[in-house]
């Protein structure tokens, strides 16, 4: 990727005039959200309350448009990944002779430069750790006026089958209910609902 981290593209975003930064207080109720909407549907720029009530600033429509996916892609063109792709699988499928083989050496280099890298060292985000994690202290949305509260609607919940140890990530809902409590909304035939079962199953001895 073409940055080291989300305040690396939130720089780069504002050298291109691609980011407006909200000092006064908008509130995460409603209004952040009302206003997204009407600047994402004139195909604005991306926006960064820096004054939400909270301790933390909240980036929003940070690639709500072609030439910022663009920018955090490292391309010019969204066509490009598509190209390259292609491009990638005519080799892989073309290729019958040894040299044909070898000569997909430096493609298969690329591919594996797709995937995350583990390093040994600790993020900027590990820095600060907090012990006792509350939900509230963060800038968490309500969007619509008859939404029952504040909601995370794309976090990254990640579980395990107590079983066979497979994991799952998935994006699923969740309401704020307390600091430390939240409800998800998951399909029966989700990962993670499977996993779930799993586990009030063991738990039962059933």
């Amino acid at each position: 990727m073409p940055y080291k981290s989300l305040q690396h593209f939130i720089q780069a975003l504002e050298q291109e005039s691609e980011l407006v930064r909200i000092k006064e207080f908008v509130s995460p109720k409603l209004e952040i959200a009302e206003i997204a909407d009407r600047i994402v549907k004139n195909n604005g720029a991306a926006l960064l309350f820096e004054n939400n009530g909270t301790s933390f600033p909240l980036l929003i429509n940070a690639f709500g448009s072609e030439k910022r996916m663009c920018m955090a892609l490292g391309i010019k063109n969204l066509d490009e990944v598509s190209d390259e792709m292609e491009k990638l699988f005519r080799q892989f499928t073309e290729a019958k002779s040894i040299i044909d083989k070898l000569k997909l050496l430096p493609a298969l280099k690329e591919i594996s430069d797709w995937f995350p890298k583990k390093t040994k060292s600790k993020a900027p985000c590990q820095n600060i750790i907090i012990d006792s994690p509350d939900l509230t202290q963060l800038p968490v949305l309500t969007c619509w006026p008859e939404d029952g509260g504040p909601f995370f609607t794309l976090p990254v919940v990640h579980t395990k089958d107590p079983v066979t140890g497979n994991r799952n990530v998935g994006m699923y809902r969740m309401q704020v209910f307390e600091k430390n409590l939240t409800g998800m909304h998951w399909h029966l035939h989700k990962g993670s609902a499977k996993h779930f079962n799993a586990k009030k199953f063991s738990q039962s001895g059933t």
